[in-house]
């Protein structure tokens, strides 16, 4: 018997390539946003099933509409390569950036010295 999160990850990506059919869809975009999304989601450790749902659907989301701005200002020119690293990047880069603001100490740019 097939673990849970694979049969959701199986029915996902048959969910996302029937909906990489329909007109005005980026269907390279969404499979490379899915992908990367789906990277993300499975080398998350230790995080709930619910946070692990939420990072797939913002990388998602992120990757989809980030591509075609990382095809306009880098030498990637496929937009299913782009959506794929963007996705990747979207919940790695902001969840570093959210621990550095954590650990900030503001009160050291006001010390002198």
């Amino acid at each position: 018997m097939a673990e849970p999160s694979t049969t959701t990850l199986a029915v996902a990506s048959a969910g996302i390539g029937f909906a990489s059919l329909l007109p005005g869809i980026d269907g390279n975009a969404l499979i490379g946003a899915f992908t990367g999304a789906a990277l993300v989601v499975v080398t998350s450790k230790d995080i709930s099933l619910g946070k692990r749902f939420a990072y797939l659907v913002i990388s998602l989301i992120a990757g989809y509409l980030a591509a075609p701005d990382v095809v306009s200002h880098t030498p990637i020119t496929s937009t299913g390569v782009a959506a794929f690293f963007a996705a990747a990047l979207a919940i790695t880069v902001t969840l570093q950036l959210i621990e550095r603001i954590k650990s900030f100490d503001l009160l050291s740019l006001f010390r002198k010295g």
